[in-house]
């Protein structure tokens, strides 16, 4: 622990907590992991169907499905808007990085 950090009563349910929220970290670590081996498939189909890694529509498209679940889940619409759009860049890139040595 650093100086100056607050220290927890030997009765706080923080520890706990904390525990929860890791072990959901790490089922969220492993759902994107599952999501990235479908992108390594979307881009084995892009290269063979001569389609772009970057397809706007879609992007909206998925974008506009984070933002809705998120308000039925009742989590802030931005807050998944945002970190799909940036998810989405990271996948994007990891297509066209696959798209590029297929093609060589």
């Amino acid at each position: 622990m650093k100086q100056g950090e607050p220290v927890l009563a030997e009765s706080s349910e923080m520890p706990a907590l904390r525990a929860k929220i890791d072990a959901l970290d790490a089922e969220l670590i492993a759902l994107l992991a599952k999501r990235s081996g479908l992108i390594d498939q979307a881009a084995r189909i892009k290269l063979r169907e001569k389609l772009p890694a970057r397809i706007d529509s879609r992007v909206e498209e998925v974008a506009a499905n984070a933002s809705r679940l998120a308000t039925e889940h009742g989590l802030d619409p931005l807050l998944a808007d945002q970190l799909w759009r940036l998810m989405m860049e990271h996948f994007i890139a990891q297509e066209e990085r696959a798209l590029a040595k297929g093609r060589t």
